[in-house]
């Protein structure tokens, strides 16, 4: 397997949510690939489900020699070792760590979709994904992540930390 370029985003909206995402860096280094590039940290309020406390959120740029399905699993390994339980969708996390690209690979399995089907949808995604990626060309729907933010209609706000 070639070393392929991954995107990531790391979220956490429970305890010590910097601690949680330096943490989680740590452990993909150590685990998953080796980190290329981060964007800054963006808080926002939690998506989805929105009776919770607000996120932090980072895109990280990796390269690794694991095949998709490969990653997968280590990163859910690392969200377990950290103490993500996933009891409910969109609920409350230590840790949430996301595929959103796989080099310009298209993924859909009952277990795996990538690019990350929601990610033109989610503007917490997308402006960490702008700050390190911004030319970056979404396999599916043929536009940048530039253009994507500019038309991306969720309105809920996302500061850098």
């Amino acid at each position: 397997m070639i070393n392929q370029s991954v995107y990531l985003l790391i979220g956490s909206n429970l305890g010590d949510r910097h601690k949680h995402l330096s943490d989680a860096l740590w452990a993909i280094e150590t685990r998953a690939g080796v980190i290329r590039g981060r964007s800054s940290v963006y808080e926002t309020a939690a998506w989805g489900k929105t009776n919770q406390p607000s996120f932090f959120n980072q895109a990280v740029r990796i390269t690794t020699f694991l095949n998709p399905d490969e990653l997968l699993t280590q990163l859910q390994l690392i969200e377990k070792s950290m103490g993500r339980e996933r009891k409910e969708k969109w609920g409350e996390r230590v840790v949430d760590i996301d595929i959103l690209f796989y080099g310009d690979q298209i993924v859909d399995t009952p277990d795996l979709k990538i690019p990350h089907p929601e990610l033109q949808n989610r503007r917490f995604a997308l402006v960490p994904m702008s700050e390190i990626a911004d030319d970056l060309i979404h396999p599916k729907l043929y536009q940048t992540i530039h253009e994507l933010l500019k038309n991306c209609q969720d309105s809920l706000a996302v500061k850098k930390v």
